[in-house]
């Protein structure tokens, strides 16, 4: 019995070696360190990043052009104090080869000088922090999702040709909410319109009364806003509660009832947001995603979702141009910059800074789903201000 256990071991052992090329070594495994945040106002919006990035992945069996993922997490906890820390352990650490976050501007700020300092590649699958792409901008640094310039951009041409005059808009006092009203206001006042009050709050605070009584008071003919999570359900709740929704109509960047209708229920309904994604599309490349999506996580997609799933598609496009030799950055960099990314979203293709130039939808809320109603602007490119790559 021995001498036949003996035999068999040498007969695998001599069919491995002839289907294995002499000094052949398996790839190495590649490290993508996911910094999201898992707590606190912006943990959802994490994991349905983290839920998209991991679909592709899976779909692709584990593996991207022959090398095995690998995954290192950090909880950011959407704290910029703690963002640089936390991502040069990350680096310096963990070893890792591929970055991948954040939600909130003023962690993904941090990444990006890290990254850049260090030549790391980072793919940003949310945060829009307009300098990530404009004056931070580097070779090594993508993102996959949108400056926060380009809703904002989006919301106020549409809000101009409804011949909406004076406009209030309210926001936390942050990165991501002044540069969406930035962008709002830059379209909306070219076009004639005038914002007659810029309100403004600190992240994460959600004590919005004494905002909305000056709301009431300045009787704008409309209302500009920018809020994700937590902070979007009880501002809509809030604004709803005080008579506000009946009497001044309120428009906002889509983040406003992206992943958050469940929550908002009846007091979203109708609202209209500007976003680079919308349900009930209904394309093939879209209902496939919604599908394995649903399928595997007994959730519908969301837009957060959909940015983690391209981060990773951009990731396979750079990887399958170096035949999964990441320290070949430089042929890495130009493939994924010449790219078109076949996204659930639809298209879209890099811009100069690595932002996506894509279309932003006009969606309204119907029920629980951001429905779409056209396309706000087509093929919309960030400016890409203070880029010198």
């Amino acid at each position: 019995m021995y001498l036949k256990t003996l035999k068999a071991l040498a007969l695998v052992a001599t069919a491995f070696a002839a289907a294995t090329p002499a000094g052949a070594q398996p790839a190495p495994k590649l490290k993508v360190g996911l910094m999201l945040p898992a707590t606190g106002t912006f943990a959802a919006l994490g994991t349905a990043i983290e839920n998209g990035f991991r679909l592709y992945i899976d779909e692709h069996g584990g593996k991207l052009s022959g090398r095995e993922i690998e995954f290192v997490k950090v909880d950011d906890e959407s704290d910029p104090a703690k963002a640089t820390d936390n991502v040069n352990k990350l680096i310096k650490r963990d070893n890792v080869d591929v970055l991948v976050g954040t939600v909130h501007s003023g962690v993904a700020m941090a990444m990006a000088k890290v990254a850049k300092d260090t030549g790391t590649l980072l793919i940003v699958p949310n945060a829009g922090a307009d300098a990530v792409t404009g004056a931070m901008c580097a070779p090594n640094i993508f993102r996959s999702s949108f400056s926060n310039w380009q809703p904002g951009y989006a919301m106020g041409e549409v809000m101009a040709k409804k011949h909406y005059k004076n406009v209030v808009t309210i926001t936390w006092k942050y990165a991501a909410g002044d540069e969406s009203v930035r962008g709002f206001k830059e379209a909306f006042e070219k076009s004639g319109g005038k914002v007659v009050k810029e309100l403004s709050l600190p992240f994460p605070n959600v004590e919005f009364q004494a905002l909305l009584t000056e709301i009431a008071a300045a009787k704008p003919d409309a209302v500009y806003t920018f809020f994700a999570g937590g902070g979007a359900v009880k501002f809509v709740k809030d604004y709803a509660a005080a008579g506000l929704k009946k009497t001044i109509p309120l428009y906002g960047a889509g983040f406003l009832t992206d992943g958050t209708l469940d929550a908002q229920g009846a007091d979203a309904e109708g609202l209209q947001t500007t976003l680079h994604y919308a349900d009930g599309l209904g394309t093939p490349r879209d209902n496939a995603f919604r599908l394995a999506y649903a399928k595997t996580y007994k959730l519908q997609p969301d837009v957060y979702a959909v940015q983690g799933y391209d981060a990773a598609q951009m990731l396979a496009v750079g990887l399958a141009a170096v035949k999964g030799d990441i320290a070949k950055k430089a042929e890495f960099e130009a493939a994924l910059g010449k790219a078109t990314i076949d996204s659930p979203r639809g298209k879209f293709t890099i811009s100069r800074s690595h932002n996506p130039v894509q279309d932003i939808y006009l969606r309204q809320v119907s029920g629980k789903e951001n429905k779409l109603i056209g396309v706000a602007s087509k093929s919309l490119a960030d400016p890409g201000r203070g880029c010198r790559m």
